[in-house]
């Protein structure tokens, strides 16, 4: 079991939760996963955020393992130039 929390503009997008325990075992399942579990962030997620695991950052890394028992955050990516 994985602790999600939702950072940002994404826990309003998720009606004011910020903590999901999901199973998952790598962090396209894990987005998977908490898209079913709060279909309005879908969209969210399917622009692209950025998966801290247990203080490291990891973009676009779809098969990055999630250790069970880790931290996780969700966070909107950050653009800009």
């Amino acid at each position: 079991m994985v602790k999600v929390m939702l950072g940002g503009t994404l826990k309003s997008a998720a009606g004011g939760t910020s903590e999901f325990d999901l199973e998952a075992g790598d962090i396209k399942e894990l987005l998977d996963r908490l898209g079913e579990a709060c279909p309005e962030l879908k969209p969210r997620l399917d622009k692209g955020v950025a998966v801290a695991i247990d203080g490291r950052i990891y973009r676009n890394a779809w098969f990055e393992p999630v250790p069970p028992d880790s931290e996780v955050f969700i966070l909107p990516r950050m653009s800009g130039g």
